[in-house]
């Protein structure tokens, strides 16, 4: 005869699964509050994550905090259930979790029933009279808040954790050689002796990362008059990224790893306009307002681009590589949102702007002045034709690697010494055009395999 307890708790997990498309309406309306509320502590906050707790999880907590004593029936159980929904908001540091935790208090008011309201969602409610940090079983403190989501007039409980970086990585940690590993249990003071040595030590990671942190964010924030060429770069692409990021959560409600495209962006706009320009400081500060002005106005990823009139260029790489990303251009995101952001911070033609990226690029991977030197030993016509057949194999390559990694600056400085290397070998192994000739699709077929292996 099986245990009445378990009759319980199979009765509290089927009136469980009938409340769970409820559950889930409330997590979503949940994680809205909270990533609006992250927003505003952008620099903090890493991501927000979600669950609705699983009937097998359930049925763990039931058995595990004897719910099956303390409740007669299982309607009883799931209403002081804490935390049917789960929300995690995860920041970079220690320091910010208190921050974070003092932000909440100018986003909710205080009510008669000691919860207080969400002054975006009358349905929220937190209970921020709570002392915070809480100190766990283990002996360490946690940022655990219970909470609540009314829902036709019934309460759906959730609990908000707010975890460092650190700190979720050694919560898996202990969950995981602790709870999932009974193994351990003969073991358990010197393994909660070991596992409070590894918090330690994440604590003093913590700290030296987030030293590391403040540094890279004060070297790429120097913004003064005498702003040199290097630190209008890094602030340019410091700030494109950040653009980036904004307005992606904005328009299609995530963010992409954009830094690397960043970096080439403003590479582009130093070579493009202040190489050799004059009153550059000046220009520069005044190009930063303009990316002031962007963040300021929407910027909308999921509508098609399209150049003003058809591309054509009478350069072989140009062409080559300009129509290659226009077939990409709204076909692959990582296309898109390059090319979204090219355009943004370019005000005019699309089309011109493309040109003049295209331009750019070849310029990066092909020095004019040095491959204008090629081949001298050959006729002018033969000259010409051997460097378009190798600036169209470079294309083509390029091409069949197929991945926006083509643009980021560390693949055009490999590529550009790749070609190099090749051109001068070639250059070095045959005087002739007529006995180059003979082997061209080989040297073809040798140098395009050299920059598609580059990014495999």
């Amino acid at each position: 005869m099986e245990l009445e307890l378990f009759d319980f708790i199979d009765k509290t997990i089927k009136e469980y699964q009938l409340h769970i498309p409820s559950y889930e309406y409330a997590e979503g309306q949940l994680k809205i509050v909270f990533e609006r509320l992250a927003m505003e502590n952008d620099h903090e906050t890493v991501s927000i994550y979600s669950r609705v707790k699983s009937p097998d999880s359930l049925r763990e907590k039931l058995l595990r905090n004897k719910f099956y004593v303390h409740f007669k029936n299982p309607k009883d159980a799931l209403e002081h259930l804490s935390d049917t929904i789960g929300i995690t908001i995860e920041c970079r540091f220690i320091r910010n979790e208190a921050e974070i935790h003092r932000s909440l208090f100018h986003h909710f008011k205080s009510t008669s029933n000691g919860y207080s309201q969400c002054n975006y969602n009358e349905n929220v409610y937190l209970n921020l009279h709570s002392v915070q940090p809480q100190v766990q079983r283990n002996g360490f403190t946690i940022y655990r808040i219970d909470g609540y989501y009314e829902f036709h007039g019934e309460r759906i409980n959730y609990e908000l954790q707010i975890k460092a970086l650190v700190h979720r990585f050694w919560s898996e940690i202990e969950h995981e050689i602790v709870y999932k590993n009974p193994e351990f249990v003969a073991y358990d003071r010197f393994i909660k002796s070991m596992l409070g040595s590894v918090r330690d030590s994440l604590e003093v990671v913590d700290r030296q990362l987030e030293i590391m942190y403040n540094e890279l964010r004060s070297e790429s924030s120097r913004v003064q008059i005498g702003m040199d060429d290097t630190g209008f770069k890094i602030l340019c692409a410091s700030s494109i990224n950040d653009l980036v990021n904004i307005k992606m959560q904005e328009s299609v409600g995530f963010r992409s790893d954009f830094k690397k495209c960043s970096a080439i962006l403003a590479q582009y706009i130093y070579i493009r306009y202040f190489i050799n320009g004059e009153d550059n400081k000046i220009k520069m500060l005044d190009f930063l307002e303009h990316l002031n002005y962007l963040a300021a106005n929407s910027i909308d990823f999921q509508t098609e681009l399209d150049l003003e009139s058809k591309f054509s260029s009478n350069d072989l790489f140009i062409n080559t590589v300009g129509n290659y990303w226009i077939a990409r251009m709204n076909t692959d995101f990582e296309w898109h949102i390059f090319f979204v952001m090219l355009f943004a911070i370019q005000p005019g033609s699309n089309l011109e702007d493309f040109n003049d990226f295209a331009r750019v690029i070849k310029m990066l991977l092909i020095q004019p002045s040095w491959y204008q030197s090629k081949f001298s030993s050959f006729t002018k016509e033969n000259s010409k034709l051997a460097k378009d057949i190798f600036m169209k194999t470079l294309a083509e390559g390029l091409i069949e690697a197929n991945t926006i990694e083509m643009i980021h600056e560390d693949k055009l400085l490999q590529i550009s010494s790749i070609f190099k290397e090749f051109i001068e070998k070639t250059e070095a192994d045959y005087d002739r055009y007529a006995s180059m000739a003979k082997r061209i699709d080989d040297l073809c077929e040798m140098l395009k395999h050299q920059i598609i292996h580059l990014f495999h």
